[in-house]
């Protein structure tokens, strides 16, 4: 009797392991698998704090988006070099900087910068500008800055830009441009991707025939080619906010054809499940079957799909910015920023190499979204579960 109830005993305690395993919902489940992908983790908390940068771009920036001096000319400066170790004591204290002086290069005929050492300026943390007042989120206005430093003294973490504009300040306004239309543009592409294969897997007939066609001719054309194509179309002196919008629009509707096929193969296998089938019995609405019980048994793909689409959308955008097709001066986007590079052509990566620092931010922002869509795909794939 003893040996049963023991043999008893150790049955209750393995079943017990595995009856809370099957207790758990299926986003907990998802995010246990998703927490071993460490470069899924890394890569979605660095999106994180980008995206939160470029939300608060003009509290983190010392300087307006187009803000330059026509008297100290700054084109081109190299970093600004931030010193914490006092000179003559040898002691940490307040961050400071030196001056700078502009001299010619008479070799390479360059200007070059050079520390004035005679005089240093303090770096202050949370400065106030009232003459650069902003407002956060585009709702609370305010004239609060991280950083500064004391006038006459000018501070570039990276540099400046062929205008001797702070290519810190315009990059984190970038952000907000490029990392905005990635999303917008992948969000508005997969909802027209559900609608219209979710019709067409449903309804079959001449509705399939007529999505699918034209799903055939957008898919056919290079899609770089026709945004090109249609961006020629927009007037030069267009209103900037209203050529992102266009770009959004135009990124969307014709990327869209591959989400509906997949939508469509989907919704033709779920149409012939029990439950669909029961639903429709009861007398359930077309609009409802599609809705709560097709569209839903998607989510996981498109989950994982649309992280893995948006760094493509990053790359259209910062590719027709760098072409002079896209966001246009004196709004900031990274593919723009990139524009310097061509001016000095091969001496841009010799004499001033800060202005290649927008390169670095979409390819790290593209590396992060794609680590974050493996690891969403290992998440919901049962088989790649640990």
């Amino acid at each position: 009797m003893a040996d049963t109830a023991a043999s008893d005993t150790g049955q209750v305690a393995a079943v017990a392991p595995r009856e809370m395993a099957r207790s758990q919902s299926q986003g907990q489940v998802v995010w246990q698998q998703f927490r071993k992908h460490q470069l899924a983790v890394l890569g979605g908390l660095i999106l994180t704090i980008m995206y939160i940068g470029a939300a608060f771009a003009p509290f983190i920036s010392p300087y307006g988006l187009s803000e330059y001096s026509t008297t100290q000319i700054t084109r081109y400066q190299p970093p600004t070099r931030v010193y914490f170790r006092d000179p003559v004591t040898g002691a940490i204290g307040r961050p400071f900087v030196y001056g700078s002086k502009r001299v010619v290069n008479t070799e390479t005929f360059e200007t070059d910068f050079t520390e004035d050492r005679s005089v240093k300026f303090s770096v202050h943390f949370l400065v106030r500008r009232p003459e650069l007042p902003y407002r956060i989120l585009g709702i609370i206005p305010s004239d609060w800055h991280l950083f500064g430093v004391d006038a006459p003294a000018k501070i570039f973490v990276m540099g400046t830009d062929g205008l001797g504009r702070d290519m810190f300040t315009r990059i984190w306004y970038g952000a907000q441009i490029s990392m905005t239309i990635g999303v917008v543009s992948a969000w508005l592409a997969f909802l027209l991707g559900l609608i219209f294969g979710g019709a067409a897997g449903f309804y079959s007939g001449w509705v399939d025939n007529l999505i699918m066609r034209v799903a055939e001719v957008i898919s056919s054309i290079p899609i770089l080619f026709l945004l090109i194509a249609l961006t020629a179309f927009l007037p030069r002196d267009l209103d900037p906010i209203l050529v992102f919008y266009g770009l959004v629009l135009m990124l969307g509707f014709i990327s869209w054809d591959g989400i509906a096929r997949t939508v469509r193969s989907q919704i033709l296998a779920l149409r012939e499940v029990d439950y669909v089938q029961a639903a429709n019995a009861l007398g359930a609405s077309e609009s409802r079957i599609i809705a709560r019980h097709m569209l839903p048994n998607t989510a996981s793909y498109l989950i994982v799909s649309l992280s893995l689409a948006i760094p493509g959308y990053i790359l259209f955008e910062s590719g027709l910015s760098f072409l002079g097709r896209g966001i246009r001066e004196p709004y900031s986007s990274w593919g723009l920023l990139l524009n310097d590079v061509t001016e000095g052509g091969f001496a841009s990566f010799i004499f001033r190499p800060w202005v290649l620092a927008p390169g670095f931010f979409i390819v790290l922002t593209i590396l992060c979204w794609n680590f974050l869509g493996d690891g969403l795909r290992d998440a919901f794939d049962p088989k790649k579960r640990q």
